[in-house]
């Protein structure tokens, strides 16, 4: 009778443990009224994920995909990581403002970033 007990408590222990646990990932309202601005992804978003998302173990090529070092990261994101169609369910966007959202802090750089998107996501 005691070990069916100790066992009875252990699992209502264990089910409430894991019941509670839970991630929330709370999305940023993005002003979509504004029109976006001019990104250009060589010269402003490639050094945000040099800096930021291709170091070592990390975005590099044979590490994490996707590969974000200078020469792939277009083709990268664009195969399946960017929605032009829904800039916010972009992958990508999912991404920066989640669990990526320590590794590029900087509000002005997800801005650039998600206006990036919305321009179509040019290779320029």
């Amino acid at each position: 009778m005691k070990r069916l007990l100790i066992q009875c408590g252990l699992l209502i222990f264990l089910s409430m443990s894991l019941s509670s646990c839970y991630k929330d990932v709370i999305m940023p309202s993005v002003a979509s009224t504004a029109p976006p601005q001019f990104v250009s992804f060589s010269s402003d978003l490639q050094p945000i994920f040099t800096t930021n998302c291709a170091l070592s173990g990390c975005h590099v090529s044979g590490s994490q995909v996707p590969y974000l070092s200078s020469g792939l990261a277009y083709s990268q994101l664009i195969g399946g990581y960017v929605n032009t169609i829904l800039p916010t369910k972009s992958t990508l966007y999912i991404m920066i403002y989640g669990d990526m959202s320590v590794h590029i802090p900087s509000a002005s750089d997800k801005q650039k970033i998600y206006d990036w998107i919305r321009n179509g996501a040019p290779n320029n």
